[in-house]
């Protein structure tokens, strides 16, 4: 009888807290998902990691890469243009 009650309360406790809802939106999108992933534990961990608060580090890298990659654009741009101008002399 203790045992159940345990169950219970901690069901309980996992449902105030939202828990319960996350696990069943994350396994009804595996269910859903038309071509099943070849690993199901790292569909859940991909899924549940992503709601996550975010690390401020994690976010600052974020930032940082997407700098990086305008600035990677803008260097092949004037690469090709560059080369461009080369080509006629």
């Amino acid at each position: 009888q203790a045992v159940d009650s345990k169950r219970e309360q901690f069901r309980q406790y996992l449902e105030k807290s939202g828990v319960l809802d996350m696990l069943t939106k994350v396994l009804v999108a595996l269910y859903e998902e038309p071509e099943k992933p070849d690993s199901a534990l790292d569909f859940l961990k991909h899924h549940l990691g992503a709601s996550a608060p975010e690390n401020p580090e994690v976010e600052a890298l974020r930032l940082e890469v997407a700098e990086m990659k305008e600035k990677y654009e803008a260097v092949l741009e004037e690469n090709t243009k560059l080369k461009t101008k080369v080509k006629v002399y």
